[in-house]
């Protein structure tokens, strides 16, 4: 039976047929953050669990199937529209003309074929806009502002209600033609304090305000698919808004997210690039992560460019980029296998004075990003222990060299299909089971390129603090067949040479006027080894007089054993007053017979010293004396204290005789 099992997929194995000392390369219910849809929506609950802004990390996303979201997104596309707007009067402060592009041009490149002849190709003249687009532009952004400082708590609705939807049909057209290069705004100058000072105060409380670029585009993504299929870039709301609504999948709810593509990325010789950064999990209780020293770039076979929307240039996944070749226009000083180590990497950084940015900013705020990450995720997975995983987190840099995190992998791939991954592929595996295998049997044990990234102190269930529960009632008990009376039986021949013997049964209520009970008088040995014939009462005894019970026994000859009868139940009360055992005929067979007195040498409650107790009677009342006939018309019981199945005991003495 093998006791270390490692498998890329992770649905075959079957974690709960596991022995538990079977290790297993994998963890279940992971898809909270290894998804797309799961970590879009884990990340909203991240200040919840930790002290920090997602925002500053992980760029916003949306799933736009999920209901609520679609508006959500339409609004922020919104909000980014106006604020883009603003962007362009500011970059465009001098109030310059754009050159004009011809109908064969397309993606910043022409056809050389092409004559530039004015008759055959048409040029677009551009055409001017009016100011009120800035003016409608800066309503939108001090509305945003407004609302996120809370001003419009106490503004009547009438007044804080925005643009209509066709005056944002409107924008929304005028704003294309504007970024595209069809249109541009002659009199932006005049608004270029007014814009700036809106960025401002917009990039304090944003801090996703840089990546957001003036273009809008948003990067739609499968829910729960991998190695880039099926992504595509828009920046278009209607198309992007199109594309969800033909998609008549049955699993709609979690089928495509929509994240803000980040249009200012750092570009290492005008190409773009991402990391792969490798950690693991070696326990989810408490939570171990361990993050790895190395880690690789991997570079786009293209030019980067926001004219062109091809997914060629802006995912940098090597499942994609491996079947495409690299440009012609591309700089010679990158890798033909488009891979860098993170070594690498920082030697190009030291060579550009920038060597110190790695240490200091970039691999800090991606360990940050992946511990929060797996904070939020904690109590979603299934922690089973003697298990561990191995995941893959893509980030972007941004141009001030922060990292967003894009998504994280599980079952990375580890297949060296370049030198670099070669290398990285088996370095990291063989350093995971350093990890795994070896600080199990000494806790200093080499680990390679591992680092402890965060141990959280053990979570112990807390203890069960619940409310007290008391229950209060009549225990209800089958009653017993009662015995036949026996009619012919002479009982007075039957006790004719017994000596009666009078005892007090103490009753349920103290009574003040009742003398105590006298000392009992030794009794005669030799009638300890004699036996009394039992017999059954034909009927109730007469009730003696006084608030007590009486109750007669019979003393036998010289070698016989004290017979204990049983005596009359009598109510407490009053005699006009209904017991509430006899409310119902189950209730009513929980106190048909009980002993008047217990069996000798047990202890009984003296009179005005009984506490009060619940449920059932006290385990030192005897068993015996059940047999009594029903239409016995009361009953005595030692230690009964009222009607509403409560008793009462105390510290007892013995029976005193009457």
């Amino acid at each position: 039976m093998p006791y270390f099992l490692w498998t890329i997929k992770r649905d075959v194995v079957d974690c709960h047929s596991l022995n538990c000392e079977q290790m297993l390369n994998h963890y279940r219910k992971t898809a909270s953050f290894t998804t797309k849809i799961g970590l879009c929506v884990n990340m909203r609950s991240l200040p919840w669990y930790v002290q920090a802004n997602p925002d500053t990390f992980f760029p916003r996303c949306y799933g736009l199937c999920a209901a609520g979201e679609e508006q959500e997104f339409l609004d922020d596309f919104r909000r980014t529209l106006a604020s883009s707007i603003l962007k362009w009067v500011v970059s465009h402060q001098d109030g310059r003309r754009i050159k004009p592009r011809g109908r064969g041009e397309e993606a910043g490149e022409s056809d050389p074929r092409r004559k530039k002849d004015p008759e055959d190709a048409e040029v677009k003249m551009l055409v001017d806009l009016s100011g009120q687009l800035i003016d409608m532009a800066c309503k939108v952004c001090q509305a945003y502002l407004g609302r996120l400082e809370h001003e419009d708590i106490d503004v009547a609705a009438d007044a804080a209600k925005g643009l209509s939807e066709d005056e944002w049909k409107d924008l929304t057209q005028q704003y294309y033609s504007l970024v595209h290069g069809d249109a541009f705004i002659s009199s932006s100058k005049n608004y270029f304090s007014q814009c700036q000072a809106l960025l401002n105060r917009i990039r304090s409380v944003n801090p996703q305000s840089d990546i957001d670029g003036i273009r809008n585009i948003w990067i739609i993504k499968p829910a729960a698919k991998s190695r880039g299929r099926d992504i595509v870039c828009m920046n278009r709301v209607e198309e992007i808004l199109e594309l969800v609504a033909a998609d008549h999948t049955s699993n709609k709810d979690s089928r495509w997210v929509v994240q803000k593509y980040i249009e200012t990325p750092l570009l290492i010789y005008d190409t773009k690039f991402d990391i792969r950064q490798w950690f693991l999990v070696t326990d989810w209780n408490p939570l171990t992560i361990w993050f790895y020293k190395e880690s690789y770039l991997r570079f786009s076979t293209q030019r980067f460019s926001l004219d062109n929307l091809d997914s060629a240039i802006h995912l940098c996944n090597n499942s994609i980029q491996k079947h495409l070749r690299n440009a012609k226009g591309r700089s010679p000083l990158l890798p033909c296998h488009n891979m860098w180590t993170s070594t690498r990497f920082q030697e190009y950084l030291q060579r550009r004075g920038r060597g110190a940015v790695w240490g200091s900013v970039i691999y800090p705020a991606m360990k940050r990003a992946i511990a929060d990450s797996m904070r939020v995720a904690q109590d979603r997975v299934e922690a089973r222990k003697n298990s561990f995983e191995l995941y893959g987190a893509d980030f972007i840099l941004g141009r001030d060299f922060r990292p967003w995190l894009i998504e994280i992998n599980s079952s990375p791939t580890m297949q060296p299909s370049t030198p670099v991954t070669a290398q990285l592929c088996a370095q990291v595996q063989e350093d995971t089971v350093k990890v795994v295998l070896g600080r199990r049997l000494h806790r200093n044990c080499d680990t390679g390129n591992f680092e402890l990234l965060w141990r959280q102190p053990a979570v112990e269930l807390p203890p069960f603090s619940g409310s007290e529960l008391c229950v209060e009632g009549v225990s209800v008990r089958k009653a017993k067949k009662q015995a036949t009376p026996v009619s012919n039986f002479n009982f007075a021949a039957s006790l004719s040479g017994i000596r009666p013997l009078r005892a007090s049964c103490a009753s349920a209520m103290p009574d003040p006027t009742r003398a105590p009970p006298k000392a009992a008088p030794q009794q005669d040995p030799k009638l300890k080894d004699e036996k009394v014939l039992a017999c059954s009462l034909p009927g109730p005894l007469a009730r003696p007089s006084g608030r007590g019970a009486q109750a007669l026994a019979a003393r036998g000859a010289p070698a016989g054993r004290l017979g204990l009868p049983t005596c009359p139940q009598r109510a407490v009360g009053g005699p006009g007053r209904r017991p509430p055992h006899s409310r119902s005929p189950a209730s009513r067979a929980a106190t048909r017979a009980r002993p008047c007195f217990p069996a000798p040498g047990r202890w009984t409650a003296p009179r005005g010293q009984a506490r009060r107790g619940q449920g059932r009677p006290p385990r030192g009342l005897p068993s015996w004396g059940r047999t009594v006939a029903n239409s016995s018309p009361s009953i005595c019981s030692e230690g009964v204290s009222g009607w509403a199945g409560r008793w009462a005991w105390g510290p007892r003495r013995p029976l005193q005789p009457g």
